[in-house]
């Protein structure tokens, strides 16, 4: 499976690399858009989710890499929480 890095600029200017197992994240954004944190969270809760599930049917089990970057997702989000902040996907790398 073609792994994925997602490079995204948080609301504090920060830059961060997150990983998917499968290029599905492509589908879920669109480089150079910024989202609401809100749906990016949702975004990335469905785009990991669902690589993950094409891990566990190709390989018989679930990419436990993409539970930590989701998990690390929704830690960073909650520093902006109630604030009508956005995050830009900056761009894919494979």
């Amino acid at each position: 499976m073609p792994e994925v890095v997602f490079r995204v600029r948080w609301p504090d200017s920060s830059v961060q690399r997150c990983y998917s197992p499968s290029t599905v994240v492509e589908e879920h954004f669109t480089a150079g858009e910024a989202y609401p944190v809100a749906e990016f969270v949702e975004r990335s809760r469905a785009a990991l989710t669902l690589a993950s599930e094409r891990v566990l049917a190709r390989f018989g089990f679930p990419c436990l890499r993409a539970a930590a970057q989701l998990a690390d997702i929704e830690r960073r989000a909650g520093a902006f929480r109630g604030r009508e902040e956005q995050v830009v996907v900056e761009g894919f790398e494979q």
